[in-house]
């Protein structure tokens, strides 16, 4: 018997398989003569065991003395690698990019110090709705109740702090400090991750992976993941309701939000637009859950700052249907949308709300969408309004023979690697908005970290993503601020043998937050990125630098990117003019500016 325990969007699109988890709890019946205490039937290799099962087979991992014991039971596990990181925090950053290819991501880190420092990542990939498990090592089981005051810790004889700080981040939380209820609190934990689609913490004594139990048998016995289902009535009201205000509508829109991809939604999405006709929009961090071939697409629904003439689109419309939208400050630039409430379907992972009128719960997305093709009439109005009034952008001008290297020319150059075999993560700050104007061809992956936007994540998400995904080749976008943060990791790149390629953009500062409020703290010491990675590749593994300043040397150095250096991590460092961004962050930054700036309301 196999038991099917979910499937999540591996990639933006849906149009590969490659990631796709398919996680499978395989029964094993026990054989005659096998003991149920045997030697191998440890809490240590059934964790290891458990994670091969859902998914992983790289977790990504810093020692320290109160884990070490628990990583010599991941490392025997056949099925598991261990990626060794510089840090707790990139190991963090590398599972969550990890889960957003294969659907689930691990990391293994020690007690408190390790906790502590991998508490940013987890939280990052809560809000991202991603199922990411953190093993943490803990204190030896004797020595919680005592009054002993253990290394790692703050000096108090109290040993919950670490798990006080998971339990605002993590959806699910096992100390684990004795055998008996160990595997309960194992399997609920891992299971609980994978039904909610966010974070889990299993804390296990350092002094307890090695030893046998009768609970652990040679392979861990099958358990069943009860699926979320919906309530057939209220998906029917829903529907209902939905199809009457659509169906009365003149020129209707639909745009997709993050959030489709934790509703595993994103099929049904596309056929309900093939279905109905209406023009398509993403919001800016649901970039690549929607296919951009696709004959509706018209771009990015971002306020001011839309791809050129969605927004007109969008916010003409008299009906809207929102799949999994997050508005924040930031995706609804300094809350400047143009969009009322009256007018707007929102459709959430579980939930419908029509217009300001009636709520339904307990109603899936994908199962909504599927229905709800079948009620809508085909209206195509609002995408042949869009039609009439859109202009193809045209490309950036040539560069003169020397000239400094402008960031559009950049970008039209990075469009030309995408392909079905690529996948492009771009870290929070101009790459944003430079990087949302790329075409995804067909199968082309695509990450970022809108909500939490956490400076330096996308090293350790390149490193992850690239790790769970083999068959792409990860192209990172990252600031030369963000990269001083977390950029150590590139040495684990190398020695796993990946073939990313990384450019670095050196404009000496933290722009993004320059054109939101300026100051002397933007500033950074200029580092030499590409001998700095030369520096931590030593002769050790495939890796090519180069540092390019004008179109000329950028040309010659793709050219080597695309074919002598196709099996080499390739880091790219292009100086750029500290005020050559997008005209998008200009006007976004003004905006997140003026929302931030707010005064006090009166007393």
């Amino acid at each position: 018997m196999e038991t099917k325990i979910g499937e999540a969007d591996a990639v933006r699109s849906e149009s590969s398989e490659l990631g796709s988890l398919r996680s499978q709890f395989a029964g094993v019946s026990m054989k005659e003569g096998v003991s149920l205490a045997s030697k191998d039937s440890t809490l240590g290799r059934h964790l290891a065991r458990r994670l091969v099962q859902v998914g992983v087979s790289d977790v990504f991992a810093v020692p320290g003395d109160f884990n070490l014991t628990l990583l010599d039971h991941l490392v025997a596990e056949p099925g598991l690698n261990l990626i060794g990181c510089c840090n707790e925090l990139n190991a963090g950053y590398a599972a969550d990019g990890y889960a957003r290819s294969r659907g689930v991501g691990a990391c293994a880190v020690t007690f408190t110090v390790g906790g502590l420092s991998v508490l940013n990542a987890i939280a990052g990939a809560y809000s991202e709705n991603l199922p990411v498990i953190c093993i943490v090592g803990g204190p030896n089981s004797n020595d919680y109740g005592t009054n002993r005051i253990l290394h790692h810790t703050i000096g108090l004889p109290d040993f919950s702090q670490e798990l006080r700080c998971f339990q605002t981040v993590t959806c699910y939380q096992a100390v684990v400090n004795n055998l008996d209820d160990a595997h309960e609190l194992i399997d609920t934990a891992i299971a609980t991750s994978l039904k909610e689609s966010k974070p889990v913490y299993i804390s296990i004594s350092c002094n307890l992976p090695s030893i046998p139990h009768p609970t652990f048998s040679r392979e861990p016995v099958p358990y069943f993941l009860a699926p979320k289902v919906t309530n057939q009535k209220g998906l029917e009201f829903a529907v209902e309701a939905t199809a009457e205000f659509l169906n009365k509508a003149v020129k209707p829109v639909m745009v997709a939000g993050p959030r489709m991809r934790v509703a595993k939604a994103t099929k049904a999405f596309v056929e309900l637009a093939d279905a109905c006709g209406f023009p398509v929009a993403v919001m800016p961090s649901a970039k690549g859950l929607f296919p951009e071939h696709h004959p509706h697409f018209i771009g990015t629904y971002w306020g001011a700052i839309s791809s050129a003439f969605c927004s007109e689109i969008v916010e003409s419309a008299d009906a809207y249907i929102f799949a999994g939208p997050i508005f924040n400050d930031y995706s609804s630039v300094g809350y400047s949308l143009l969009l009322k409430k009256e007018k707007a379907i929102v459709v959430q992972p579980e939930r419908v709300v029509v217009t300001n009128g009636p709520a339904f719960g307990c109603v899936l997305m994908k199962d909504f969408f599927e229905a709800l093709a079948k009620k809508l009439n085909c209206n195509t109005t609002a995408f042949e309004n869009y039609r009439r009034i859109h202009v193809p952008e045209g490309l950036p001008p040539e560069s003169a023979p020397n000239e400094p290297l402008r960031v559009n020319v950049l970008f039209k150059h990075i469009q030309e690697l995408l392909s079905s075999e690529t996948a492009v993560i771009t870290e929070t700050g101009d790459c944003w908005f430079n990087c949302q104007k790329l075409k995804l061809p067909p199968g082309c992956g695509y990450e970022m970290q809108m909500q939490y936007g956490s400076i330096g994540w996308s090293v350790g998400a390149t490193l992850g993503y690239a790790q769970a995904d083999k068959h792409r080749r990860v192209i990172a976008c990252i600031g030369d601020g963000s990269f001083q943060v977390t950029g150590q990791d590139v040495s684990t790149m190398l020695r796993h043998g990946q073939r990313s390629i990384i450019f670095l953009i050196n404009n000496g500062g933290y722009t993004i937050e320059v054109e939101i409020h300026d100051g002397p703290y933007n500033l950074i010491k200029n580092w030499d990125y590409a001998g700095f990675v030369d520096a931590i590749h030593n002769g050790e593994g495939n890796c090519w630098t180069v540092k390019v300043h004008t179109e000329e040397e950028l040309r010659e150095a793709l050219e080597k990117v695309k074919e002598e250096k196709k099996d080499h991590l390739c880091f790219v460092e292009v100086i750029v003019h500290k005020d050559d961004t997008s005209k998008e962050l200009l006007e976004w930054g003004s905006r997140v500016a003026a929302a931030n700036g707010r005064p006090p309301n009166p007393q």
